[in-house]
């Protein structure tokens, strides 16, 4: 079968692999449908210089976000020709067939297209941080990077009742959409003083919440300081850097409480993604 794999720095190529063993009892066999690229498969794989003895991947890698449809099951409750969202074993999901166990997949419907679908898994990670910052109704929320994360997190607090909610990027085609997202205010920092413009919005307090979905290393520095005195900042994106620094001595000033947010590292890996799926079904 086919599969794709990184091979060095910012090169996928594609190659024949044996397709996979045999389905055992529990085992569900998907053929791949479509995939998207998670900015972590960006940071920490694509555009990172890995040590050469990591080239190549392991085939199918790196890719986490997969829909397909059953094709094989010795799995009662997976039917052949039920649609899933997959999460795939080794983070390999750019295989023609998939196999995997029902605590890593997602029924979707019949009905839709796959590609909105799919985009369910990451707003379901979205959706297990969201729940960390708490009612957000009445309050101001400013969220660091829109592309299809930061996205998320601008339409779940718009349908959660903030009050004010703030996308900060850095491409003006980004902060269009958030704003038809429901962000009620958009700023480029790259040609607008976002802290003064942040003082003005928020009369000089800071937002209630800080949202980092930026993937920069310097986002965290960043979110101390706009968050106001005893504020939350939600620690979403990762970098491509391990280390990054920020103000310590603000950040206890502050009283601000920081939250670090990875559905993947819960016990229940899936259980917003199924949420996420079910509020889609309802009409979101």
């Amino acid at each position: 079968m086919r599969a794709a794999r990184l091979v060095s720095r910012r090169k996928i190529d594609f190659l024949e692999i044996p397709d996979p063993d045999p389905i055992v009892d529990e085992e569900v066999k998907i053929k791949v449908e479509e995939i998207s690229i998670c900015g972590s498969d960006i940071y920490l794989e694509y555009d990172a210089d890995l040590p050469e003895e990591q080239y190549p991947l392991t085939a199918g890698a790196p890719s986490h976000e997969c829909v397909g449809t059953v094709v094989e099951s010795r799995d009662p409750s997976y039917k052949v020709g039920q649609r899933v969202i997959v999460i795939p074993r080794d983070v390999a999901g750019m295989q023609e067939y998939l196999v995997q166990t029902k605590d890593k997949l997602i029924k979707i419907p019949e009905w839709g297209n796959s590609s909105e679908w799919l985009m369910c898994q990451h707003s379901g990670t979205v959706l297990y941080s969201a729940k960390q910052w708490g009612n957000i109704a009445g309050k101001t929320i400013a969220i660091l990077g829109q592309g299809g994360i930061g996205l998320s997190f601008t339409m779940l607090a718009a349908k959660q009742g903030a009050t004010t909610i703030v996308g900060l990027d850095l491409e003006e085609y980004r902060l269009k959409r958030s704003l038809e997202y429901g962000a009620t205010h958009s700023i480029n920092p790259t040609n607008e003083d976002f802290l003064s413009i942040s003082n003005e919005i928020t009369k000089g307090t800071g937002y209630d919440i800080v949202v980092d979905a930026s993937g920069n290393v310097s986002g965290l520095d960043i979110c101390v300081d706009l968050v106001r005195k005893g504020g939350k900042v939600i620690s979403f994106s990762f970098t491509q850097e391990d280390d990054m620094t920020f103000n310590h001595r603000k950040w206890m000033m502050k009283n601000v409480k920081l939250i670090s947010t990875a559905l993947a590292q819960t016990n229940e890996p899936i259980k917003e993604i199924k949420e996420m799926v079910d509020y889609k079904i309802s009409g979101w």
